[in-house]
């Protein structure tokens, strides 16, 4: 599963960078894939994908579900499947969640420690 996501992965990193899809809100946006899962028949692909400064998230998703059945079909070519997985795009979150989780752990650092009594 790990490796058919890498592959699909690739392949769509690929596809958007030669601007082999022609869309204009796709053109217009640097598109960064960190992740694509796959289910466990390899049947279902969800592919996360974040717009280069997070802004644009849902049109550039609206641009991708637009596109799905070329992509899918340029995918299939490129990835030697039995089938070729169904996609679907989600926003990517991981980048804000390992913020969220650097602030609460530099919150914790920026606490002064209590201080040590010695009740003898």
């Amino acid at each position: 599963m790990l490796r058919v996501g890498e592959m699909i992965r690739h392949s769509l990193a690929e596809m958007l960078t030669r601007g082999d899809i022609h869309d204009d809100v796709l053109a217009s946006h640097v598109i960064t894939i960190p992740e694509v899962r796959m289910s466990p028949d390899l049947k279902l692909a969800t592919v996360y994908v974040m717009p280069l400064g997070g802004k644009d998230v849902l049109p550039v998703i609206a641009a991708l579900e637009a596109n799905k059945k070329y992509i899918r079909t340029e995918i299939a070519h490129a990835i030697n499947l039995k089938f070729a997985p169904d996609l679907r795009f989600r926003r990517d979150v991981s980048f804000e969640e390992a913020t969220r989780i650097d602030r609460l752990i530099d919150s914790t650092r920026a606490r002064p420690e209590p201080d040590e009594r010695d009740d003898t």
